[in-house]
């Protein structure tokens, strides 16, 4: 080899470290940013669960308020029913009327089932009805000549809620005479 070719090749290969060079400082530069990128990223991320977590235990505090004072409305209704009654068993103390306590009681129960209807409690129908597992429980079963599988007596009354059962009816169910 002469010496302009060893020149050459030298300055070549000084070229390519050159740009070797350059391209290292580049890359570095893209990791630097790249680095930067991710850190936001995952300071926004830590921002995002810090937030996720003080709306779940501000939806948890919510929701406990709104169960210990769910029935408040329901609660409001009921007191002046209480009132009626702790008035009629005043009067029932302090008279022998015994036909104006029964009319008292009679309008106080009256306002008891309104208040229950207006917040969706409705009575279970039972006697005459076809006996229903779901919402009646055969306290007792009389056999007889016809009416099988009917409620013939109801001993408590059951009640539904919006259509879910509240409490089932307790009856006593015909059953027809097997032979």
């Amino acid at each position: 080899m002469d010496k302009k070719e060893r020149v050459s090749q030298e300055v070549q290969i000084e070229e390519k470290e050159t740009k070797s060079s350059e391209e290292i400082e580049k890359l570095k530069t893209e990791l630097d940013k790249k680095t930067k990128e991710a850190q936001e990223y995952h300071e926004k991320w830590l921002r995002t669960m810090a937030e996720l977590d003080n709306l779940r235990k501000r939806t948890e505090k919510q929701l406990s308020e709104y169960l210990k004072f769910a029935n408040e409305q329901l609660l409001k209704e009921l007191l002046p029913i209480m009132d009626n009654l702790e008035r009629a068993l005043g009067h029932a103390h302090s008279s022998n009327n015994m036909k104006g306590i029964l009319e008292g009681i009679e309008l106080t129960l009256k306002m008891l089932q309104q208040c229950l209807e207006k917040f969706g409690v409705k009575p279970v129908k039972t006697v005459g009805e076809k006996f229903d597992p779901y919402v009646h429980e055969a306290v007792k079963v009389e056999e007889r000549k016809e009416g099988g599988d009917m409620v013939i007596e109801e001993h408590q009354k059951g009640y539904l809620l919006h259509d879910r059962l509240l409490r089932p009816a307790l009856v006593t169910v015909a059953k027809t005479k097997t032979k």
